[in-house]
């Protein structure tokens, strides 16, 4: 994994200057109206905090963005009960967590992707994702800092992957992951196997973008649990499962500052949009509502964030947080890309890549499942 060279984005989407708010020509004025946040002075908090929402479509299933939406609080954590799946999000094989770490103000986060190709043995890795999700979930939750420095990503998706393992009722199975430490020191660690992965955004720039972990084409690295049926049929006809650990996953190490936006998905959205159409949905917003301003340095982050990040920053009943509207604008592009049949996605243009004679048109249906996390 590289960080990319930064994606500049003035000239893809320009914004309109007021003596009051920042209007983007993607909306009326009347979207903005209520929106609008008072300039302040006043001074950045001496540590980081991160404001974070998930939204989620599954595979042949309408997007709901008031009910297929998630936003954090930190005082308030429910568990989505993910080995239940009546209590599970509609997010299909796709699954994801987001929770503080014991008793401190670093959270842990993350999304996997279960591996659909199972079904063909009659196994459903939703079971395995969700498991994983959820067994990190508790792990996060039970750590005690007081007794540790410091809670590694790595050391997370292992001691989750040992408790799916361990569980019986997952029988077998296979996901990627891509998981995330975050701390109030700014400091950002991130254990990523796989296809599913993050990038992260700053001021009109793409300040690092990761790239997927694949054996070949379409064939991502993944956790998995590999039933003895499925093993003894592979030692008489050859071939079987992928089998990867998190060991495996590739650890990088972030320093993230007020006003970035991290945004971690499933290969859902990454087969349907591209690093830079990310950029240009949360341009899109970020100017729109303010928390990106323009000054005689540049665009960078305005102090109003704290505003827009707390519920009812933005005047709306659900996504009423930027990071909620971030989220869901992320998910129902990716969603409407996916359906479409005519223009090339990512994920078509690969297919023409390695395969020249196919005649793959559009995008990538597939389950949906998108992080977001607004640092302030």
């Amino acid at each position: 994994m590289r960080p990319l060279k930064a994606v500049g984005l003035l000239s893809l989407s320009p914004v309109v200057q007021s003596s009051s708010c920042r209007v983007s020509p993607f909306f009326t004025q009347r979207d903005f109206q209520n929106h609008c946040v008072p300039f302040s002075t006043s001074t950045l908090p001496e540590s980081l905090s991160y404001r974070i929402a998930a939204s989620f479509s599954a595979k042949g299933r309408r997007f709901n963005p008031k009910h297929d939406l998630f936003s954090f609080d930190p005082q308030n954590q429910p568990s989505f009960n993910h080995g239940t799946t009546r209590r599970r999000p509609n997010s299909g094989q796709d699954s994801f967590f987001v929770t503080g770490i014991g008793n401190s103000t670093n959270v842990a986060f993350g999304v996997a992707d279960g591996v659909g190709g199972w079904i063909d043995s009659g196994i459903d890795s939703a079971h395995f994702s969700h498991g994983l999700c959820e067994s990190m979930a508790a792990e996060a939750q039970s750590t005690d800092l007081s007794k540790k420095k410091r809670l590694y990503a790595g050391e997370l998706l292992q001691k989750g992957y040992d408790k799916v393992i361990a569980d019986k009722s997952v029988t077998g199975g296979g996901t990627t992951a891509c998981i995330a430490i975050a701390g109030s020191d700014g400091n950002l660690e991130v254990a990523n196997l796989g296809d599913s992965g993050f990038i992260q955004l700053r001021p009109n720039a793409i300040h690092y973008s990761s790239n997927p972990q694949t054996h070949a084409f379409n064939t991502p690295y993944q956790l998995s649990i590999i039933p003895p049926r499925i093993l003894a049929r592979s030692r008489i006809f050859g071939g079987g499962p992928l089998h990867d650990y998190p060991r495996d996953s590739s650890i990088t190490n972030h320093q993230v500052r007020h006003g970035d936006v991290l945004v971690f998905a499933t290969d859902g959205v990454w087969d349907n949009l591209s690093s830079t159409d990310i950029l240009k949905i949360v341009s899109r917003y970020m100017t729109g509502f303010g928390a990106w301003r323009t000054s005689k340095d540049g665009l960078s982050a305005s102090d109003e964030l704290n505003i827009l990040t707390q519920a009812g920053g933005i005047a709306k009943e659900h996504e009423n947080t930027i990071q909620a509207l971030l989220a869901v604008a992320i998910a129902s592009e990716a969603k409407m890309a996916s359906q479409d049949t005519k223009l090339d996605g990512p994920f078509a243009k690969e297919v023409h890549k390695f395969y020249p004679h196919e005649d793959y048109r559009g995008g990538k249906v597939d389950d949906i499942c998108v992080i977001v996390a607004v640092v302030v």
